[in-house]
């Protein structure tokens, strides 16, 4: 029990602001306090009369500015400083503490500091607890941190540390958690040797060189293991997870050879086994089959081999089995069915063969499937559209046959679906061109016949590809467009008026020539009228039942975030036909001009009318979640509604029914970035114009990772999320996939696809761990696109290749940028776009710790400002 005067808890219950007073020094018999996890503002006042204070903690509290270090040099009774998550001034690491002999527990995560860790940390002998993680601490680990032999945790992650481990550093015989990731350390792991109590070792991004001690496999509470990105050597210990419960297991990205160890799931608890990107021989190992608590199994890229167990298809809780890039064969098994939980099936770059289960269908937890560069034969299962969430099908150069069932079209997620290099024959489904999301279409280098289907006009694609195959009749008019260039190229039966090297169309190119054909014509017309007149008088009906509710004013709800200058009923009247300017897979989008003239866009969100969880899509993802919501949707809602910046797009308010929502946003009358560089809407932009686009959308970006008072991550960073203004200044736009990233929160995982195909960073297919990076790595592919004109996937780069992938060929072939400038950009300003492709490629780095952060990114983008553009500001403020 505490005695009145002598301890003060103010934390973790609390959400207290404010500054703390100057009074706080007259509490001189205070020997606790404790403010962290509060939202104070303000310098820390001087604490040095405080002298018989034992326990401080200030984590997490808000203060901010330059913190008192010389104040703790009269504290020496504190056992207990925790001052870390404070965006305190930067400062060296403070000495002051290295005469606080008494501690047990040091706590300076991300405080700002720099610089070296001094020798005398070693003085503090009595610590147990020692974090100094996520701080610009930089130089080695010193020798003096060896006598800190009581310690059971050290975390020194995310510095800027070099060097090797020191020696002695074995002598820490009480270490439980070690976790040094992400630095530049270096030299091998032998001091590891004889840290028996290790349970988590974390040692992560660095450059450790070397075998893993033999000895760790005989570590009997190593539980957490995670070497991955290095360029260690050898094989993993044969032994680990025979004595310990292993939970997790990641040594990717090193130069490891041998077989996988065969009992790191022995005691039945492991859930990630994470080996990719080494050089592991042999196959799987057949107990593996018993791992019924795994989670994630990814072993791609390396040089594994034979058939797979076949009780791995169906572990009860896999949600990803990644084998890509081995040299597996044999068929997949047909208890695949029984894996509820498996999300993503990556088997490309393998000799796997056999038809295809039609047990894949009940797998309804499937999103992504990528079998392509196989042996896989037969045809493709009729019941494939039972896989509703399935977003990505990837079935390329195998030996696949048959049709292309019609039921594909009820995957009604599918966004990128590539079939080429098959045998597929028959016609292409006419329902294809109903799938609302399906982005990406290559159905090349089959036996496809008939003509190509009107529908797939309606599809909004950024790769398109039909070449090499028996099509016949005329391409569509709104297919026929520079954007699609290629992608009937192969097909000598086709005909069109625009695209050039085609042979014309006569009048009745594409008419049916038989008098069957022409019946079933009139007869699917008749259907089609009548299907027609049944869904004009179902809207005609719902549309006044819609008005008949808006009039009685009972069912709708309208939350604003900006001042308006409109009513709910302006808006209400304006959702008609007329106004439509846009569809999505989430909804329509409406064009409002209000009494006073402003100009809006309205998107109306759909709300799922099936049994299954409630599925929203598209802008400001928690926000369309209308009524359906929970205290953590309202605190999302309220930081995303308060975004406030120039290049943001602005959202005025939300209207929320039972049915849909409305979200009332700023019209930008020049589309997208997207439609001005790739489709038929295509516009002159010169580099100047580019450019400023370029670090408007930077800047944007800029903001949501470090302006707002919690980073939001985008997720779906695109040119076609760019919007522009009348004079084509950018907004970013469209959150349906954003993320706000929580204080002191856990890395995140995610099983939903973030992003969309030619975006996407590689890290996500690796770890779907989604950081501000992933932003940063789509934003090069925008910077890439605004260079070269192209878009982000395009038949000439290659199969499986992507602008990233292209650029870098291009380079170590070609020998000159400029060479990969866009043609519509004048020559006096080619070097200024190179110098923005340099970013682009830094920005698309393989691996997010060497990306910049956006905050470095629009500084480099003003230092690579055009020469031209610098004169006429000059010459303007002249």
């Amino acid at each position: 029990m505490r005695t009145r005067g002598i301890g003060k808890d103010l934390s973790r219950t609390n959400f207290l602001h404010g500054g703390i007073s100057e009074d706080l020094r007259n509490c001189t018999r205070l020997q606790y306090l404790d403010l962290g996890g509060n939202s104070f503002s303000g310098k820390v006042p001087d604490l040095s009369s405080l002298s018989q204070l034992k326990f401080l903690n200030l984590n997490h509290s808000g203060f901010s500015g330059l913190f008192p270090w010389k104040s703790l040099e009269n504290l020496t009774s504190l056992t207990s400083l925790s001052l870390g998550d404070n965006p305190f001034e930067r400062s060296s690491f403070p000495l002051e503490v290295l005469k606080l002999d008494k501690l047990y527990w040091l706590y300076l995560t991300n405080c700002s500091l720099e610089g070296g860790i001094p020798e005398g940390i070693g003085n503090l002998t009595l610590l147990q607890n020692l974090e100094l993680s996520d701080n610009s601490l930089f130089g080695k680990i010193p020798e003096g941190i060896t006598k800190l032999t009581r310690l059971w945790q050290l975390e020194l992650y995310a510095n800027q540390l070099t060097g090797k481990l020191p020696v002695g550093f074995g002598n820490l015989t009480s270490l439980v958690n070690f976790d040094a990731s992400t630095n530049s350390l270096e030299g091998d792991l032998s001091e590891l040797k004889s840290l028996t109590e290790l349970a988590s070792l974390q040692l992560f991004e660095n450059r450790f060189t070397g075998e893993i001690p033999e000895e760790l496999g005989y570590f009997k509470f190593l539980v957490e293991f995670s070497l991955y990105t290095n360029k260690l050597t050898g094989s993993l210990p044969q032994k680990i997870g025979s004595w310990s419960d292993l939970l997790y297991i990641d040594v990717s990205e090193n130069f490891l050879t041998g077989p996988i160890p065969p009992d790191m799931c022995k005691n039945g608890k492991l859930y990630y086994l994470l080996l990719l990107q080494n050089q592991f021989t042999g196959g799987i190992p057949a107990n593996y089959v018993n791992c019924s608590s795994l989670n994630r199994l990814r072993v791609n890229n390396n040089s594994l081999s034979g058939t797979v167990p076949a009780g791995i298809w169906s572990l009860p809780q896999l949600t990803i089995i990644d084998l890509a890039l081995n040299q597996f064969e044999g068929p997949v098994a047909t208890d695949i069915g029984n894996s509820k939980s498996l999300a993503q099936l990556f088997l490309a770059n393998n000799r796997f063969s056999g038809e295809l289960p039609a047990t894949i269908s009940e797998t309804s937890s499937l999103f992504a499937i990528q079998l392509s560069s196989n042996q896989f034969s037969g045809e493709i299962p009729s019941t494939i559209g039972k896989l509703k969430n399935l977003s990505s099908l990837h079935l390329e150069n195998n030996l696949f046959s048959g049709i292309i069932p019609g039921s594909i079209s009820l995957c009604v997620s599918l966004s990128d679906l590539n079939l080429a290099g098959n045998s597929f024959s028959g016609k292409i489904p006419v329902t294809l061109g109903s799938l609302p999301s399906l982005n990406s279409l290559n159905l090349s280098d089959n036996k496809l016949s008939g003509e190509i289907p009107q529908s797939l006009s309606s599809l909004k694609l950024s790769l398109l590809d039909l070449s090499n195959n028996r099509l016949i009749g005329r391409v569509p008019e709104t297919l026929s467009n520079e954007a699609y260039n290629g992608s009937f190229a192969g097909n000598s039966g086709l005909c069109s008026q625009t695209i050039r090297n085609f042979r014309p169309c006569s009048s009745d190119s594409g008419m049916s020539r038989d008098v069957g054909t022409v019946v079933y014509c009139f007869m699917a017309g008749g259907i089609l009228l009548v299907v027609s007149l049944a869904c004009l008088i179902y809207v005609k009906l719902r549309q006044k039942d819609q008005d008949h509710r808006i009039k009685r004013g009972i069912s709708w709800d309208m939350k604003s975030f900006h001042l308006l200058s409109f009513s709910e009923e302006e808006i209400m009247n304006s959702i008609k036909q007329e106004n439509l300017i846009g569809k999505g897979g989430s909804g329509d989008v409406y064009k409002v001009i209000t009494r006073n003239g402003k100009h809006l866009a309205v998107k109306q969100i759909w709300k799922s009318d099936s049994g299954d969880r409630t599925t929203y899509r598209s802008t400001t993802a928690m926000l369309e979640k209308g009524r359906d919501r929970s205290p953590e949707y309202d605190a999302e809602v309220t930081t995303l509604s308060s975004v406030r910046h120039v290049n943001v797009v602005k959202l005025y308010c939300s209207i929320t029914s039972e049915d849909w929502n409305l979200l009332v946003y700023e019209y930008l009358p020049n589309g997208s970035l997207w439609d001005r560089l790739h489709t038929c809407h295509k516009k002159e932009m010169d580099w100047l114009v580019r450019y400023e686009i370029a670090l408007g959308a930077a800047r944007g970006l800029e903001y949501l990772h470090h302006g707002c008072d919690r980073p939001v991550i985008h997720r779906d960073v695109k040119s076609s999320n760019i919007l522009l203004d009348e004079e084509m200044k950018p907004r970013i736009a469209d959150f349906g996939l954003a993320k706000i990233v929580q204080a002191n929160a856990a890395k995140d995982f995610t099983h939903i696809v973030a992003g969309t195909h030619g975006y996407i960073a590689p890290e996500y297919a690796y770890t779907c761990k989604v950081t501000e990076k992933s932003d940063v790595y789509s934003f090069g592919v925008v910077l890439m696109e605004l260079v070269t004109g192209k878009r982000p996937v395009e038949p000439e780069f290659g199969d499986s290749k992507d602008i990233v992938q292209w650029i870098c060929s291009q380079m170590s072939s070609i020998g000159s940028l400029i060479e990969l400038v866009d043609a519509g950009i004048s020559e006096a300003l080619k070097q200024d776009a190179i110098k923005v492709l340099r970013i682009a490629i830094h920005c698309t780095a393989n691996f997010p710790a060497v990306r910049p952060s956006m905050r470095m990114v629009v500084q480099m983008l003003e230092e690579a400002e055009p020469c031209t553009l610098s004169s006429i500001i000059v010459n303007q403020r002249g």
